[in-house]
């Protein structure tokens, strides 16, 4: 299954225990294939520079470059589709959509509540990290 994660999903996947780390773990287990782009890698370093993690990531010793190669080297990278404006409050958001739909996308898992509000975009499922676990569970 080809997926794209949104960057607060990746983040929780990345410094915590969970679902969102259960979908890293899918994508560990060739169970699903997660795609992102050089924005998202972007925004996600980005993210991770931020002092509110910097605790965690000191705890868990590493950089926000050491987590975003490794997410990187988990993902296969597209160059993201041009889209006409979709999130109007919140404009980053079309990011994920543009990447899922270069990628061919058959899912988009996200924890944000106006990518979630859409439900899905271009026939493609905007779902919550368990709900992407239960479609994947065997």
């Amino acid at each position: 299954m080809r997926v794209v994660a949104d960057t607060s999903t990746v983040v929780s996947g990345l410094m915590w225990w969970g679902k969102p780390r259960q979908v890293l773990d899918a994508t560990r287990a060739h169970t699903i294939s997660l795609f992102t782009s050089a924005a998202l890698l972007a925004e996600l370093e980005d993210v991770l520079n931020r002092e509110k993690f910097a605790r965690r990531l000191a705890l868990v010793g590493h950089t926000p470059c050491d987590l975003v190669l490794g997410y990187a080297a988990l993902t296969t990278i597209v160059t993201p589709a041009v889209i006409p404006p979709v999130v109007l409050v919140d404009p980053d958001d079309d990011t994920v959509l543009a990447c899922a739909v270069a990628a061919s996308a058959e899912v988009v898992v996200s924890g944000d509540s106006h990518l979630l509000a859409l439900k899905k975009y271009r026939d493609i499922p905007i779902l919550t990290a368990a709900e992407l676990l239960e479609r994947i569970a065997v």
